[in-house]
């Protein structure tokens, strides 16, 4: 009877191992499922805040109650193995129930925070900008200036100058101008405590990058300056829509330039006498203006606007046609002349 209870023993631990061992398996299953599965397919956004001296198991029942995950031990244990229990950082943080347990642990211990975001439109001007960070909160009324100077008014403050030594590509650029046409049009992202120095920095760190040595490279074997290239851009911007047309132009242009013949660039005079819209008036082409392009030689005092890669890539490589004038009708199709009379005639048919 002892040698038989001996064995039953035996099975019977051999069995509880057995038993332990799957039981083990299917938690390390359940586990790893958790921890990389989302939620659900929910796609909406939403805050979630961690307050200074939370416990993981606060955390992870707040994190339960938000629907941003489904097993609150999943994420306790997750961090606690994962050697991120003393990491998680207090802060508010963009979650969506999309994401998972690991995600949502790398960004806590990383101390991701939320990021506000901010939206520079193509052809926007400084005016533009301005307006656009006062009614979204991020600047008080033309704080802005203070930093890139102000449109139209030739000026220059120690910011300007700090940046200029900082960025290369604003060397070339007059002394006294602002920096209207260098504020790249992009989506920026930033914390919610960065001062607008931080977010000058970062817009002009962009347009840095997007100029590649192969662009300056291309605009120094031209003869040309990155600021008149940027000039040229911002009119082409505020012009034309498609990249194929913005070439085109930019041929016409740098070829009236050439040949001494004036550029007549509507938009300089939009930008001079800050109005919005496309059509000018004869009366408007005898202001008194170095944005006037119907009176001045050459390219205007400075940019207009700030231009798309699109602009910059058709101001450095333009196409060359026989074309010299071009109109935009009001559905946005532009038409090409190569006489004046041609231009007069498809002025009377398309803009009548």
């Amino acid at each position: 009877m002892i040698i038989k209870y001996d064995v039953f023993m035996q099975m019977n631990k051999k069995y509880i191992a057995q038993l332990f061992s799957i039981f083990l398996l299917i938690l390390v299953v359940f586990l790893i499922s958790s921890v990389f599965s989302p939620a659900n397919k929910e796609t909406e956004a939403k805050i979630f805040i961690i307050e200074k001296g939370q416990s993981v198991k606060e955390i992870a029942s707040n994190l339960k109650k938000e629907n941003l995950i489904k097993y609150p031990s999943a994420f306790f244990f997750y961090t606690a193995f994962s050697g991120n229990y003393s990491k998680i950082q207090a802060g508010e943080y963009l979650l969506s129930s999309q994401m998972n347990i690991y995600g949502i642990v790398n960004l806590f211990s990383k101390g991701e925070t939320a990021k506000e975001n901010l939206t520079i439109i193509e052809g926007w001007d400084l005016r533009d900008i301005n307006k656009y960070l006062t009614d979204k909160g991020i600047t008080t009324k033309d704080e802005l200036y203070s930093l890139t100077g102000t449109p139209i008014k030739e000026e220059s403050n120690q910011n300007i100058k700090n940046l200029t030594e900082k960025f290369d590509f604003l060397k070339d650029k007059p002394k006294n101008m602002s920096l209207e046409g260098y504020l790249f049009p992009d989506t920026y992202y930033f914390d919610k405590n960065d001062t607008l120095e931080t977010i000058v920095d970062k817009i002009l760190s962009n347009f840095d990058e997007k100029l590649t040595d192969e662009l300056k490279n291309e605009i120094k074997k031209q003869k040309k300056t990155i600021f008149e290239v940027v000039t040229m851009a911002s009119m082409i911007e505020k012009e034309v829509k498609t990249l194929e047309d913005k070439k085109i132009v930019s041929g016409i242009l740098w070829k009236r330039m050439s040949s001494g013949m004036r550029l007549q660039v509507d938009a300089t005079i939009l930008y001079a006498e800050n109005k919005e819209g496309l059509k000018i008036y004869t009366k408007d082409t005898q202001i008194n203006s170095p944005y006037n392009t119907y009176r001045v030689d050459g390219l205007p005092l400075g940019p207009i606007s700030s231009p798309g890669m699109d602009s910059i890539i058709a101001a450095i490589y333009p196409t060359k046609t026989s074309f010299y004038y071009y109109l935009s009708t009001p559905e946005g199709k532009t038409i090409f002349s190569k006489t004046l009379e041609e231009h007069n005639y498809n002025k009377n048919k398309y803009l009548k």
